[in-house]
């Protein structure tokens, strides 16, 4: 070896020792990352591209700290490829046709390949993705993005159908605490000279209050190390790990997917009549910081769509909930949307107003441009007798029950049933008067839901 690569060695390990343990401790290859089964198992596509040597364009889609750089930097060195790295967040145009250009060079010159990893794709302008799209079309450059968005959301669609789509997913806790005990007794990369040990709840601690991710584990145990080295005990402890963290990890993005998803899992768990599950995603959306009026919509419409007349209450609940929210705000106003998510979820289900308003739409859509019956049509102004208007309308509160038999359906149209009442809570109740007046005034059967 050379004096000159002797001395280059040593920067290189000066800089190493200095880097974070997260950045240390990066596995090598694909046998040293934990989790992600999906795609490292035997026979899973992912893997049986990179250990051909044979890289394909992809995205990396998952949460922070879930290994994509890692995966990214194997990709290139199973298949023996220049890595170049650049972040969408400080990357101009002029950047990637650089990058391109030197690819090109190297592809031309070196008979060498180029791993062109993106990180934050998704944060490229449409301007910076047209720009690559020729380099990726070409084969100038192996794409490796990495994105915490979905990408069908805000990679240009080119660019997505020219790259395979692999979606990580967050470590489970017993991923998480292979990887720290990896980190504590790795003598070379880790912290295994120290000879520190951990507790078994403060193990416990990072590897389930770190929302499955990796680095941020890693982070955290680095500095409960020298929290607890300053204790001068060799024993990580909780009380370590708890000031390591300040707080649980929630993840969870306002704008992006896991907005929708939640959301989703909340008005589900609603409509599903689970209670506890509710609760869980209502509070999970309010720790982190969740616009609570789009909380307060999202029941209010659930009201009527999920619950509607088997418990008409609903509505007035969810309604009441949202004003409370415009006079008191959070954190108060945790009370009411609890209130109301709590009594959502327990009453008795209907989507009866739902159907209806479906089977009224194609009512109005199949058919013909309604008339309105001449007894139906308003008398409110002068001159409207003169045109017939109300002639041999009858007023139902002068008959019995407060029903009389008589057309309101367009006359053009055919008297359909549009309304369809559940056997749930007070619809039921609704569904038997419905039935006995259908039967007194002649009108077609109304099938129950």
């Amino acid at each position: 070896m050379s004096q000159h690569d002797l001395f280059a060695d040593q920067r290189q390990q000066r800089v190493e020792a200095a880097a974070p343990l997260a950045a240390r401790i990066r596995p090598r290859n694909l046998d040293e990352v934990v989790g992600q089964p999906q795609l490292l198992k035997p026979g899973a596509a992912f893997r049986r591209l990179v250990e051909a040597g044979r890289p394909v364009s992809m995205i990396l889609w998952g949460p922070p700290g879930t290994g994509k750089t890692t995966l990214a930097r194997l990709v290139a060195s199973q298949s023996g490829a220049e890595f170049v790295a650049m972040s969408a967040t400080s990357a101009t145009v002029k950047d990637v046709r650089e990058v391109l250009a030197e690819a090109r060079r190297r592809l031309e010159v070196e008979e060498r390949k180029t791993i062109l990893f993106l990180d934050e794709i998704h944060r490229f302008t449409k301007s910076q993705q047209d720009a690559l799209l020729p380099g990726v079309e070409d084969g100038i450059v192996v794409l490796v993005g990495a994105t915490t968005e979905n990408p069908f959301f805000e990679v240009n669609s080119p660019l997505i159908s020219r790259s395979s789509l692999f979606r990580l997913e967050p470590l489970a806790p017993p991923d998480v605490a292979a990887l720290l005990d990896r980190a504590l007794t790795d003598r070379e990369r880790g912290l295994g000279e120290r000879s520190l040990g951990v507790s078994d709840t403060a193990r416990s601690a990072l590897s389930e209050r770190t929302g499955g991710d990796a680095r941020l584990a890693l982070n955290a145990l680095e500095v409960a190390a020298m929290l607890a080295a300053q204790r001068l005990s060799d024993t990580i402890e909780d009380e370590d790990v708890a000031e390591a963290l300040q707080r649980r990890v929630i993840r969870y993005d306002k704008t992006g997917d896991q907005h929708y998803d939640i959301i989703s899992a909340f008005i589900k768990s609603v409509r599903g009549s689970d209670p506890d599950a509710a609760l869980y995603w209502l509070h999970l959306m309010l720790e982190a910081g969740e616009d609570p009026e789009f909380i307060a919509r999202r029941l209010v419409i659930l009201a009527s769509e999920d619950v509607g007349l088997a418990d008409s209450r609903g509505l007035l609940v969810a309604a009441a909930a949202a004003q409370a929210l415009s006079l008191v705000g959070l954190p108060e106003a945790a009370y009411h949307l609890s209130h109301a998510t709590a009594y959502l979820a327990t009453c008795p289900k209907s989507n009866s107003i739902a159907l209806a308003m479906e089977a009224a739409r194609v009512a109005i859509n199949d058919g013909p441009t309604p008339a309105v019956p001449l007894h139906l049509r308003s008398t409110g102004y002068g001159g409207a007798a003169r045109l017939g208007h109300g002639k041999g309308y009858l007023y139902p509160h002068g008959y019995p029950d407060h029903i009389v038999a008589q057309r309101y359906f367009p006359d053009n149209v055919e008297p359909r049933v549009i309304y369809r009442p559940t056997a749930q809570g007070e619809e039921a109740d609704i569904g038997a008067r419905l039935s006995e007046w259908d039967r007194r005034l002649g009108r077609p059967e109304r099938p129950q839901l």
